[in-house]
């Protein structure tokens, strides 16, 4: 089967699946992996990673991380900037430790175990924006809270991710020393402040003048797509850079120009190839000798995040039904902790041994969280009831 037919039936299948996984409740992510998993080696074998559909993915990635931070909102961290922020560091720190020191001992090397617990930092908040919406919480302290530290952490976690990337590549003996890789990443960090600042509104303001059908939307890409490979110049993910360079377009008037053309750039073909390249990643050989695994750090992902971000928002003068709130909304990991496993899964930071376990927990804590969730706010409406 040729890579076009390929493309168009997987395309066609992820769109049914998720169709009705979102009818169900279910993240339309979960559904686009399932697709992966079923149709590849793990079951029925149909479809295989090809180089193409590496190619793909890798671009799925970049774009949907540039979406991230074409979609995170600056604003919101700054007026809850203080609540957010002490919330998003005890969601990090939390699952760092807990779940690092239980893949440590339950036998991985230590460096693998850390990139675990970096990976269970993430949080990908919009099952709980869809959650928060149904019971009109998302304009409420606790729903703005959720929000601008989800900001927070996803800037927290590329921070991570670049820091560990750049030990692996200095462990893995890179051709270039490791003083020189951290000075060209300093440089591309002050570059990336100077992009954001001044570079960015001055090349959306020349793309408005440009003759060329979609200018705004083209220069967006050049930026997504050249952030993307300095990023990787530098020894950082591509990802990371492109993150950034949504973040930078995100502080310009085309904001909604950008991300109104992007969103179905991504989504009608890169991004889901790129959630069911996760699934084509998977394998089932030792599922039932990693079980006890899979279900001690699935409650772990749950625990940490619900008291760790939960008792961020207790320090910050939250109530315990606040709290609560606060904590359950940010369990889900989603798209984020995908993009942080598969990026780590190529840098070598994950082992083969481990990915397919490490992706069923982010998966199952995902589908756990919405249920976590719509428990504290009905404990909360009980409450005011009374």
């Amino acid at each position: 089967m040729n890579f076009i037919a390929t493309l168009a039936i997987i395309l066609l299948v992820t769109q049914v699946v998720s169709h009705f996984s979102m009818r169900m409740g279910i993240p339309d992510v979960i559904g686009q992996i399932l697709v992966g998993i079923v149709m590849g080696p793990a079951v029925f074998g149909w479809i295989t990673q090809t180089h193409m559909i590496n190619e793909f993915q890798e671009i799925g990635v970049i774009i949907l991380m540039f979406i991230a931070g074409l979609e995170s909102d600056l604003s919101l961290l700054k007026k809850y900037l203080k609540p957010a922020v002490v919330v998003a560091l005890m969601g990090m720190i939390l699952p760092i430790v807990v779940m690092g020191v239980a893949a440590d001992l339950y036998g991985m090397q230590w460096f693998e175990s850390l990139f675990i617990g970096v990976i269970f930092s993430a949080t990908s908040v919009s099952i709980s924006v869809a959650v928060l919406r149904d019971y009109n919480q998302l304009g409420s302290k606790e729903g703005a809270t959720i929000l601008g530290a989800a900001v927070a952490d996803d800037i927290g976690g590329v921070f991570l991710l670049s820091i560990l990337i750049s030990m692996m590549n200095g462990q893995s003996g890179q051709r270039m020393s490791l003083p020189l890789v951290v000075l060209l990443q300093v440089i591309f960090f002050g570059g990336t402040y100077f992009l954001v600042r001044w570079l960015a509104p001055y090349l959306m303001e020349i793309s408005s003048d440009l003759l060329t059908t979609a200018a705004p939307s083209v220069v967006a890409m050049i930026l997504c797509l050249g952030m993307a490979a300095l990023a990787d110049a530098v020894h950082l993910s591509g990802a990371v850079g492109s993150f950034f360079a949504g973040i930078a377009i995100a502080n310009t008037k085309k904001k909604e120009v950008i991300n109104r053309s992007f969103v179905p750039i991504g989504y009608a073909m890169f991004i889901p190839i790129f959630f069911v390249n996760v699934g084509l990643s998977m394998r089932f050989d030792h599922f039932l000798d990693s079980l006890w695994f899979i279900i001690m750090m699935t409650v772990l992902a749950c625990l940490t995040k619900l008291l760790g971000c939960g008792g961020g928002a207790k320090l910050t003068g939250f109530d315990l039904n606040s709290s609560y709130i606060i904590g359950s909304g940010m369990i889900a990991r989603g798209e984020m902790s995908l993009i942080t496993a598969q990026i780590g899964f190529q840098a070598h930071l994950l082992s083969e041994k481990y990915y397919s376990d490490i992706i069923t927990v982010i998966v199952l804590a995902t589908i756990l969280a919405p249920f976590i969730l719509k428990h504290s706010l009905h404990r909360m409406h009980g409450a005011q009831e009374d």
